[in-house]
């Protein structure tokens, strides 16, 4: 069915098809082209520029990643690792580093306001999730750690952990182990992880989205405490599409190494992570072994009431892309205060009195690392927890954060090898300052002085309410006799529908189209309003409640956000769609990434995808493209940024609101007034987005600026927080300008 615009003043002839004249935009396109090459080719000066695509799959970046990011920005790559998750080019022409810390704010925030951060979402391309809060967020992204002993640590040896014969004070019932396990042994089956702790834990699970492709290791016997053990213990390096496994170690109880097998990633290796995984491209270039070998061998080695142990063992089975359920975490197991964890290393020396990841070898050791996991395990069901109480590791972990904070040596090669080196003392070595913006000096009680105030805000639900609204269309109406097949298949043209219904309470039937993404919904509004079908104008709008009120204008303000702007979205696309954009990638300048979202049940690739290219006008070039008739797609500018588009996948489905109109009034004039009030929410959004603007454009250029929103915590539960982040360049012409 082909629609027409009523605007247009003709109908086709029913069996006719409109004849085609010569494309000369191809012709034109193809002259252009040349130029646009020569354009975009240009050596450029070198400049510290972030990578467009962040490597975490949910986009969600912990506080240790931040961390990473930091000390790296400060000190460059010849004193510490390059971070995990995203690339920093060009690191020696930074000439600062900012960090605005926005408290009491959560990614809830940011999009319940989004209006009011305009300069936020317009100034820094790369957003990203963060974690729910900390008990102390700064101290977290800074790598600052309480540093509080008990007893007399003074007379204790420089360079050496303290015997556990020392002499402090020990509050047994306070310490976080008796707290979880009690005084008494316990049995192995204590020491599993259970569900709720593997998906609070981010392990990976059966019928979790973002585990579609994983592989159950078929482990479903019955648990006993007698049931065997096995350590393992992977090496990861970075790729184009993330971290992936190099190396894999599985050490059975006794200490026999059953599996050691290097592996070769499936994706362009952009840094192998040597000094963490011993991993070379010269190790790698003559294996044959790939990831699905050694899934099939580790199904095969494991007995069906295997428990796996590790250290951190979340991250490992992510990169085997493997699920099992019975699993007993090192870093869990020794639990520590304000749910921090110990890193293997101490463990290893304060409990087992050895040394491993040894500075003076390349990487780590995964067999040894495995090894070490299983031995510790099998300490603390020898032993039992009030042992490891006794040994007061908090007090040891503390007494050498002294050594490395105010002991240890000075220059800049040697401070920064310690690993809990904070970015304060990194900025230290090197002279330079880092920023804060907050309402307190202590930071610890924000939260609860008088000028930060607890600002309400959507729930979850709300949220995921407000674009499930905004992605829902009617359109109508049609005439009794209208081909109904039709129309709904000229709907679903547009993006995958997640419901559609048949509305017959009016005078002539309508139709309610969901939407699973916002970009199909806008895009089915701006082709079909107003069309003519069957000799009847449509109408194509959506819901009008309180939370679409706004959505015009929202809709263009999402257009105008910095990573949308050179992002489009593309209905229409196929199974072979990837092939043919890879053969004819010559004529899409600036691609940086092909985003093809697959269904979570299925794993299939859906018939919509995302392209994101370097600039806008690359991204305008390719739609015109490909929507032109070689193509035959359907498109538009995004709307939706990533990080939002995963969050808003996570949050559970609610079932749906009524839509119409829903005015509720204030219970009182007052009250009614009470919204104009400067101390209002939406204010302070407005204040702190107009204060950052004016602080970031008194920046020098190449100055990297990181805004973050820590999130919050409320008797809704947590709420996660958002960072934004961008280098301020000499060439603003995309930066808005605050308006005095």
């Amino acid at each position: 069915m082909e629609p027409q615009r009523e605007r247009a003043g003709r109908h086709l002839k029913k069996g006719r098809k409109r004849r085609r004249g010569p494309n000369t935009l191809v012709g034109a396109a193809e002259a252009m082209r040349a130029r646009w090459e020569l354009e975009e080719s240009q050596p450029e000066a070198k400049k510290a520029r972030l990578s467009t695509i962040l490597f975490a799959e949910n986009c969600e970046v912990t506080h240790e990643q931040l961390c990473e990011l930091l000390k790296y920005a400060v000190l460059g790559n010849s004193n510490v690792s390059k971070p995990s998750w995203c690339q920093l080019f060009h690191q020696n022409q930074l000439n600062n580093v900012v960090v605005f810390v926005l408290q009491g704010m959560s990614q809830l925030h940011f999009y319940r306001f989004y209006m009011e951060f305009g300069f936020l979402r317009k100034a820094f391309t790369h957003k990203f999730r963060l974690p729910p809060p900390s008990s102390n967020f700064l101290a977290d992204i800074i790598g600052l750690q309480k540093k509080e002993t008990t007893g007399d640590l003074s007379k204790m040896v420089k360079g050496s952990l303290p015997s556990t014969s020392s002499k402090v004070s020990i509050s047994l019932r306070n310490d976080p182990i008796i707290q979880k396990y009690g005084s008494k042994k316990v049995g192995l089956t204590r020491c599993l992880l259970t569900k709720e702790e593997m998906k609070t834990f981010h392990f990976p699970l059966q019928g979790f989205p973002d585990c579609e492709n994983f592989v159950p290791t078929k482990c479903h016997g019955s648990i006993t405490d007698n049931s065997p053990l096995f350590g393992l213990d992977c090496e990861m390096c970075l790729t184009s599409k993330g971290r992936e496994l190099t190396r894999i170690s599985l050490v059975a109880e006794g200490g026999c190494c059953v599996m050691d097998e290097l592996v070769k990633p499936d994706n362009k290796v952009l840094d192998y992570l040597t000094s963490f995984s011993g991993i070379t491209k010269k190790i790698l270039n003559p294996v044959t072994t790939k990831l699905k070998d050694v899934q099939r061998q580790l199904k095969a080695l494991l007995p069906p009431d295997a428990v796996l142990v590790g250290h951190s063992l979340g991250l490992d089975l992510r990169a085997l892309k493997m699920i099992h359920p019975y699993v007993i975490d090192t870093s869990l197991l020794y639990v520590r205060e304000q749910g921090r964890r110990f890193k293997l290393k101490f463990l290893a020396k304060a409990i087992l009195g050895k040394d491993i990841q040894c500075p003076d070898r390349l990487g780590h050791d995964a067999t040894e690392d495995a090894r070490t996991t299983l031995e510790l395990a099998r300490y603390f069901l020898k032993y039992g927890p009030r042992k490891i109480a006794e040994l007061n590791l908090e007090a040891l972990a503390s007494h050498q954060e002294l050594l490395a904070a105010g002991q240890g040596p000075r220059n800049t090669a040697e401070v920064v090898q310690q690993s809990n080196t904070s970015v304060l003392e990194c900025l230290d070595l090197m002279g330079q300052r880092l920023l804060f913006l907050t309402r307190e000096a202590e930071t610890s009680e924000l939260s609860s002085s008088r000028n930060c105030q607890t600002i309400k805000c959507l729930t979850n639900k709300e949220m995921r309410s407000k674009w499930t609204e905004m992605s829902t269309v009617y359109a109508g109406p049609f005439s009794k006799n209208c081909n109904l097949r039709a129309v709904k298949r000229l709907f679903k043209s547009f993006g995958p529908v997640q419901s559609m219904s048949l509305v017959l309470e009016t005078h002539q039937p309508h139709l309610c189209i969901q939407y699973e993404v916002l970009e199909a919904a806008q895009l089915a509004i701006e082709s079909l309003d107003g069309i003519l079908v069957e000799s009847t104008c449509i109408k194509v709008q959506r819901p009008v409640t309180e939370l679409t009120l706004d959505s015009s204008t929202l809709v263009k303000e999402l257009e105008q956000d910095s990573e949308n702007r050179g992002t489009i979205y593309l209905s229409g696309v196929n199974q072979t769609f990837k092939e043919h954009l890879l053969q004819q990638s010559n004529i899409f300048l600036g691609l940086e990434a092909v985003i093809l979202p697959k269904d979570l049940k299925s794993g299939k690739q859906k018939n919509y995808c995302f392209l994101k290219f370097k600039t806008f006008g690359s991204a305008q070039r390719a739609l015109n493209i490909l929507k032109g008739k070689d193509w035959k797609l359907k498109g538009r500018h995004a709307l939706t940024p990533r990080h939002l588009h995963a969050w808003l996948r996570g949050i559970p489905p609610e079932s749906r609101r009524t839509p119409g109109v829903r005015v509720i009034p204030p219970p009182s004039e007052q009250q009614a007034l009470q919204v104009l009030k400067v101390d209002h929410p939406k204010i302070a959004a407005w204040r702190w987005g107009r204060k950052i603007g004016k602080l970031y454009h008194s920046l020098s250029p190449g100055t990297l600026c990181l805004i973050l929103l820590p999130g919050t915590k409320s008797t809704h539960g947590s709420f996660s927080g958002l960072g934004l982040m961008g280098i301020k360049d000499e060439e603003e012409s995309t930066t808005p300008k605050i308006c005095s």
